[in-house]
């Protein structure tokens, strides 16, 4: 793929050797192998397996050719594990949004309204496609996919300090790109015959607006960030797709699914067998099936005799393999089988044991997410701490309990904050509390709110 250099070999050529240079870049991009790991990664999220898809059914025939075998059962059954493994990561580590060191929350007003969602939409993209990108854009951020957003790295120190995003609705329709640079950004559009054009010269990310009496608002410059305002989101050290250590599982997974489905579509078919029967050809055996399904009934002359038959495929041992399959998968991904706690009334303990993994996992993937919000910060040249308050599965009976007998010991307005907080209804502590004041008066009053005694209130 091209970099950052080879950019710059170009950079200040004239526009047509620009275009031709961002052009070429684009096409590169698609066709390497990072690309379309990118675009598997989505498809496996979104339930359609490549693998089985290009998956076809082969029969040899009397010269020993390979055919398609056109006639049994293809079913290609695809699952979602891979939904479920991004998903749980995802609600369990940014649930509950971003907190910020910041008793004002400079960081998180800093980054825009809606971060906490578009942080949660570039950590699922890179759990998908490998990485995910965030620009900052006057006071927003906005998230690029892997597939969206090529970017120029630095041969130097390995930083982006360029990149290009591009899109295109259809082949026959235009290409549109951005050319992202350390001072400005170039937007450019290809029709559908590759005719390039220049569709917004270079400017300044930060706009400079002023006002006067005469003209109302006015822009009068474009500034820059003091870093590049593009900022990478990784989960792993590798900067792939987390489905990468299981796409063979979950092939191996699917295909013995959509094998068995198709043993049972094969086997519902009933065949007979008729004895005695020499005579008969082709055409009048195809003959008495059909009045068979019409009529359910035939006659048979002399001692021909006919018996249906059916076959019963074995699913023991296919079974077998895919629970085992299923609880390596749950192992490789780290993640947790909810089925298994919610079948049994599991205790806080092994709550705990089973999200265990899941949170080694987290604390990985924890790192890259707030190095990722500190470069936006730096962007931004806001200073701040984010972290993070996970939201797990619990046994709400034993901790409520736990709580209760630990009472004596500790205040009564943080017994009654961590009850509440418990059940989910954070808003209704401060109603409680006043509650709890007010009956503490009239206890120490006998019920009179008049402490004085002088009957008026």
């Amino acid at each position: 793929m091209k970099t950052y250099q080879d950019w710059l070999k170009v950079a200040n050529s004239d526009e047509n050797a620009r275009m031709a240079f961002i052009k070429s870049a684009i096409e590169d991009f698609k066709a390497s192998p990072e690309y379309r790991n990118a675009l598997d990664g989505d498809a496996y999220y979104n339930g359609r397996n490549t693998t089985i898809k290009r998956y076809e059914k082969i029969l040899f025939n009397a010269l020993g050719q390979a055919v398609p075998d056109l006639v049994s059962a293809n079913h290609k059954l695809a699952s979602r594990f891979f939904y479920r493994d991004v998903m749980q990561a995802a609600s369990v580590l940014l649930g509950n949004g971003v907190k910020w060191a910041s008793p004002e929350a400079i960081g998180g007003k800093a980054l825009g309204i809606d971060f906490d969602a578009k942080l949660l939409k570039a950590y699922k993209i890179a759990q998908r496609q490998g990485a995910a990108f965030g620009f900052y854009n006057n006071g927003r951020v906005e998230i690029y996919k892997f597939t969206e957003f090529m970017p120029l790295v630095d041969e130097e120190d390995g930083s982006i300090k360029a990149g290009i995003r591009f899109w295109q609705i259809a082949s026959n329709k235009p290409l549109r790109a951005t050319m992202f640079e350390l001072d400005g950004y170039t937007e450019y559009m290809w029709d559908d015959k590759g005719n390039g054009s220049v569709k917004q010269e270079k400017r300044g990310y930060k706009m400079v607006v002023g006002e006067s009496k005469a003209d109302g608002e006015i822009i009068y410059n474009y500034e820059n960030y003091p870093t590049f305002p593009v900022v990478p989101l990784y989960v792993n050290e590798e900067k792939e797709s987390e489905l990468m250590p299981l796409r063979s599982k979950i092939d191996c997974r699917d295909l013995i699914s959509s094998g068995y489905a198709n043993d049972i579509d094969d086997a519902s078919i009933i065949y007979w067998t008729i004895t005695n029967s020499g005579g008969m050809d082709d055409a009048d055996l195809v003959k008495m099936l059909d009045k068979l399904r019409k009529l359910h009934a035939t006659q048979t002359d002399g001692d021909v005799n006919l018996q249906s038959h059916s076959v019963e495929p074995s699913y023991q041992g296919r079974e077998a393999i895919l629970t085992r399959l299923d609880a390596d998968l749950y192992e490789d991904a780290m993640a947790v089988n909810t089925k298994d706690l919610s079948s049994r009334n599991a205790t806080a303990t092994e709550i705990i044991a089973a999200y265990e993994p899941l949170n080694e996992k987290l604390d990985d993937h924890e790192t890259y997410i707030t190095t990722f919000i500190l470069g936006l910060l730096a962007v931004a040249d806001i200073e701040d701490m984010p972290s993070y308050d996970r939201a797990v599965v619990m046994n709400k009976a034993e901790e409520i309990n736990t709580i209760l007998a630990a009472a004596m010991y500790l205040p009564e307005e943080y017994i009654t904050s961590k009850i509440v907080t418990l059940f989910g209804d954070k808003d209704a502590l401060e109603d409680i509390k006043a509650q709890q004041a007010g009956e503490s008066i009239n206890r120490l009053t006998g019920g009179n709110n008049n402490p004085d005694g002088d009957g008026n209130e």
